[in-house]
């Protein structure tokens, strides 16, 4: 399922804006179905309100739709032109509808998917009115139960007009719904390359890169046995100029050689990280004749680890960096543009070269994005607070990482696989379950390390020899011993220690922070304080700067990097304020104390420099 992008021979066409919608009655979820909304304009069934796409519907209005539960509907019209009926295949890709999703073209279906913040798509071809209206239906549950990736509960509680349904879950962000990526017509010949796949890998002295790549076809001229069709391969630096080129056989597959190369290289790393080349690949027929072509970008880097380190081209890591969510005011979880570029100038702003894509995978775009500014990715699958282990939440878990997989593998930061977050590892279960999940990635991917971000003790654990990578979550001086300064240094290096010891693996501290309320200032510090927050973090350095002394000690990252929205409750004020910035992108206090660290880090580490604003000037001591 390659990411839709125009060409010679396809055309992209954007069905995001203003769609119509509709809520269910939360007792009867499946009216609109049996009543058949989707035969007509969702107008005819029930009143419509306008609703945006891509956003969460949840926080649009201002009644009660942010807690509804179970279905919604979405419509909208749209035309197709009547040039797209000549010889092309016609496609309609979402990127990402949260959390199972019905679609209908012209009242007929088109796809079912389960599973959100992945993109799924179906051919219409064959269900369009060329150069007239079509309609477009979308019936959206976001009912989560305990064999759905996430997992949660729906019960059925008393209230004062007598029963409702509500929805529970344990994972501590709100569950955003609706269609929260584009939506997107795009066409292809009938004969098209359905899917590339790409690796790299460089030599030892980093000058000659290789790329190889796989392509696979779709259409009947890829089964006639006289038409033997080929692939040209070209790849050109980021100005433009052709660096290597070759013409596969009829196996679709190939190398490419780069000499001398531009490794793809970690923001700080280098002084030109995120170095991306562009494969153009053309499907030619057995007269040369030009089927389809499509281009993406490539980073040429290798990944290696052993027991002590993960290395990037040959060179050790240290991770500093962030866990975050999507997640922003009124739009919630919804693809934002300006959103995703503020953030990334924030992340190069503090210095970070890596960040966990806690608890789902992101955009598609955001994807891109970091491959461009050479920002690490450790890429999260939605399992999160996994528990209560069965055979169907295994086959959901194991979809939810084939999926990602097949969307992400080419992308140069992508560095690492975590295949779940703070799972119940304690439970018997959990040994053979998450056995088989790890393997189940290693089939897909054999060449980056999983991971998961595991919150029980180290004691207790069973699915940390399943992994290459350990990552632990804790809150010490704040779940564990709250507003205790003087419980946190040790306690972190004990615990990192004792992680390595029991597995002999690399060790990463994958969160650790404190709620803090911006504005809030207290001496002594005292919990919510932004003093507070500071010190917490600063007292993590130290430990952390101990445990690098050991080599196995690879990285460091705070929970989180934006406040961001939960479910209701007592212990939240608004939602989780462990965020270094604020909801609205603005600094906290220990912003500015951990971007001194990471580019300290980075002084030390990779030889990078430090910026001119790094340090506020004070005095000219003259002795």
């Amino acid at each position: 399922m390659l990411y839709p992008r125009e060409s010679e021979t396809r055309e992209v066409r954007s069905l995001d804006g203003i769609w119509n919608f509709v809520r269910s009655d939360q007792a009867n979820p499946t009216q609109g179905v049996r009543d058949e909304w989707y035969a007509k304009e969702l107008s005819k069934s029930r009143p419509t309100i306008p609703m945006p796409v891509p956003a969460s519907y949840n926080d649009i209005t201002t009644d009660n739709l942010r807690d509804h539960v179970g279905t919604v509907w979405y419509d909208r019209k749209f035309f197709v032109p009547r040039s797209w009926a000549k010889d092309q295949r016609i496609w309609l890709r979402f990127g990402s509808v949260h959390y199972e999703a019905y679609v209908w073209i012209n009242g007929q279906k088109v796809v079912k998917h389960e599973m959100g913040h992945l993109p799924f798509e179906a051919e219409v071809t064959d269900l369009l009115n060329y150069g007239a209206e079509n309609r477009i239906t979308v019936m959206c549950d976001n009912a989560l139960i305990q064999t759905t990736v996430p997992q949660g509960r729906i019960t059925e509680v008393p209230n004062d007009g007598g029963m409702t349904i509500v929805q529970s879950y344990t994972f501590d962000f709100f569950n955003y719904a609706g269609i929260h990526r584009s939506v997107h017509l795009y066409t292809t010949p009938r004969t098209f390359i359905e899917e590339v796949e790409v690796t790299t890998n460089l030599s030892k002295d980093a000058t000659v890169g290789e790329v190889f790549y796989s392509v696979s076809v779709n259409g009947s001229a890829a089964n006639e046995a006289d038409n033997v069709l080929h692939v040209q391969a070209n790849l050109y630096d980021k100005e433009g100029k052709l660096v290597a080129n070759a013409t596969s056989d009829g196996k679709l597959g190939g190398k490419l050689q780069v000499n001398p190369v531009k490794p793809w290289w970690p923001y700080l790393m280098h002084p030109e990280p995120g170095y991306l080349y562009q494969l153009e690949i053309k499907l030619l027929a057995t007269n040369d004749e030009l089927l389809d072509v499509y281009r993406l970008k490539v980073g040429i880097r290798t990944l290696s680890w052993n027991s002590q380190q993960f290395l990037i081209n040959g060179k050790p890591v240290y991770f500093r960096g962030f866990g975050r969510h999507e997640d922003a005011d009124i739009r919630g979880k919804g693809l934002d543009n300006a959103l995703m570029v503020r953030d990334f100038n924030l992340l190069k702003w503090i210095g970070a070269n890596a960040y966990r894509t806690s608890h789902y995978p992101y955009s598609e775009e955001s994807m891109q994005f970091a491959d461009e500014h050479g920002i690490m990715i450790i890429d999260e699958c939605p399992s999160v607070d996994t528990e209560n282990y069965s055979q169907e939440l295994l086959g959901k878990h194991k979809s939810s990482l084939e999926q990602l997989i097949h969307r992400d593998r080419n992308h140069p930061s992508v560095v690492m696989w975590s295949i779940a977050n703070e799972p119940r590892t304690a439970s018997v279960s959990a040994d053979s379950y998450f056995e088989l999940v790890a393997n189940f990635t290693r089939s897909l991917d054999k060449t980056r390390p999983i991971t998961a971000a595991i919150a029980v003790p180290n004691t207790q654990d069973k699915a940390g020899r399943s992994l290459d990578i350990i990552s632990f979550n804790r809150y010490n001086a704040w779940y564990s011993n709250a507003g205790r300064l003087d419980m946190v240094t040790q306690n972190v290096i004990d615990e990192a220690i004792a992680w390595n010891k029991r597995y002999n693996k690399p060790i990463i501290m994958s969160e650790y922070g404190a709620d803090t309320l911006e504005g809030l200032h207290m001496q002594p510090a005292y919990v919510w304080s932004e003093e507070f927050q500071t010190e917490v973090f600063s007292r993590h350095f130290k430990a952390f700067d101990e445990l690098r002394k050991k080599g196995w000690f690879i990285g460091e990252f705070v929970w989180n990097f934006a406040d961001f929205k939960t479910a209701q409750t007592y212990t939240r004020v608004g939602g989780n304020k462990k965020g270094v910035f604020t909801r609205a992108r603005q600094p906290k206090a220990a912003a500015h104390l951990l971007r001194k660290r990471y580019f300290a880090l980075g002084r030390d580490l990779d030889q990078c420099s430090f910026p001119d604003d790094l340090f506020t000037y004070i005095a000219d001591l003259i002795s």
